[in-house]
């Protein structure tokens, strides 16, 4: 069985791969010939053909779209390395011709896009024959998208577990409190973290690092916060924090330009702020080529500049 699957495989095309890719990208067959600039039954036949020749079906139409199988996953993993290995190969070409050129595709955890985009710009603009490409996700997604060879690297909080990167230090990364100008505790110095077992904690999704931080801290201290809304964005959550619906834990730098204008404050909380690090992280087994590189070496000598400064009391 081993043997016909690889022969199988040996007859599949790339452009049957990438109608796959992109149809599960997209949700539809239409929406994948859109951006593939062909027409809806040009991709139905790759997929077709790519279903025939390898065995198995790789896609499934749920209510949401169309979605890959299992077999649909494993071929995807395998295009993404493929379009991983031709864009490399390519950029390799382009430095050999003495271009100067390339392509990196960067992705950013969420509460990175408060500074990330400033470096790309400086950096675009020093190096302005490489194509930048900035994806921004939750900490699920720019994991994921990581570990699937979609990005040359990533700029996050915390280095994921479970599979090999490698990683460096940006600059520092602050967490504080926040709550709105009005709140009773705003005037207060060095307010102990057992008073705060009271207050009602406006949270991140479930997984995001700014959470977790929160919940060892309290786990540390012996206390249980009392937990309010989940909320998904930052911007949702300061914008819940100046309503007064609650305080948060929260990035230092995700609230720069609210502490400068007085819609939110910092709590003088002792101990705080808690301070992390940004990283850069790659794949351990992937090579970044010279754009890349370049890119992740800017970041690691010059990105403390484009970090905002922390409104620390």
């Amino acid at each position: 069985m081993k043997e016909k699957l690889n022969t199988a495989m040996e007859r599949v095309t790339l452009k049957q791969l990438r109608a796959l890719d992109a149809v599960v990208r997209t949700g539809t067959i239409t929406q994948a010939a859109r951006e593939l600039s062909v027409t809806p039954p040009a991709v139905s036949m790759q997929m077709r053909l790519l279903a025939e020749t390898i065995g198995l079906p790789v896609v499934e139409r749920t209510e949401s779209g169309l979605r890959p199988t299992d077999a649909g996953r494993i071929v995807l993993d395998g295009v993404r390395r493929c379009e991983s290995a031709l864009a490399a190969c390519g950029e390799a070409l382009e430095e050999m011709k003495g271009a100067g050129g390339g392509r990196v595709v960067v992705g950013v955890v969420s509460t990175a896009k408060y500074f990330a985009p400033r470096a790309l710009a400086a950096f675009a603009h020093a190096h302005p024959k490489i194509e930048m490409r900035l994806s921004v996700g939750n900490r699920g997604e720019t994991i994921e998208a990581l570990r699937s060879y979609e990005l040359d690297f990533a700029v996050m909080g915390r280095p994921p577990d479970g599979f090999g990167v490698e990683s460096a230090v940006i600059g520092d990364h602050p967490h504080i409190i926040v709550a709105p100008p009005d709140h009773p505790m705003a005037r207060r110095r060095n307010i102990a973290f057992a008073d705060l077992a009271g207050e009602t904690f406006l949270l991140r999704e479930d997984g995001s690092g700014t959470r977790a931080l929160m919940q060892r801290l309290f786990d540390e201290a012996g206390l249980n916060p009392n937990l309010g809304m989940e909320i998904g964005s930052n911007e949702t959550i300061k914008q819940a924090v100046i309503a007064g619906l609650g305080i948060a834990m929260i990035s230092a730098h995700t609230v720069y330009a609210e502490l400068q204008d007085g819609r939110l404050t910092e709590l003088d909380v002792a101990g705080l702020p808690v301070m992390r690090q940004w990283f850069t992280v790659k794949l351990e087994k992937k090579r970044l080529l010279p754009a890349a590189r370049a890119f992740w070496d800017f970041l690691v000598t010059s990105g403390t500049k484009y970090l905002p400064t922390a409104g620390a009391q």
